[in-house]
């Protein structure tokens, strides 16, 4: 059986998406709500000078997988009930971070 893979999906006149692959996109349960490009705000208590410190940051592709690991990794049982062995599908280039990254980790992980 060959290793489960990312699939990059492309709108090129043709392109199939590959049979038994899932998409992993926003629409799907598992889309990644934290988009490249949008700004999010951080805010912490700064116990040195007192009060509350504010930034903003724009979302990165490292920053939007990050968030998604933080979020979805509780959930590593179902996403392995429901993924594991399967290609997944999105639209980042194959040399970038991609949440479906994490998504392949861990619905292929090894169980304790």
């Amino acid at each position: 059986m060959t290793e489960p893979k990312r699939i990059q999906r492309k709108r090129t006149k043709g392109w199939r998406m590959p049979e038994g692959a899932i998409y992993v996109g926003r629409p799907t349960e598992w889309g990644n709500p934290w988009p490249v490009g949008d700004v999010i705000a951080l805010a912490w208590q700064d116990r040195n000078h007192g009060g509350q410190t504010y930034r903003e940051l724009e979302i990165s592709p490292e920053l939007a997988v990050a968030l998604y690991r933080i979020a979805f990794a509780p959930d590593a049982e179902m996403i392995r009930d429901e993924l594991a062995g399967r290609d997944l599908a999105w639209w980042c280039p194959l040399d970038q971070p991609c949440h479906a990254d994490i998504l392949l980790e861990l619905a292929n992980q090894e169980q304790p």
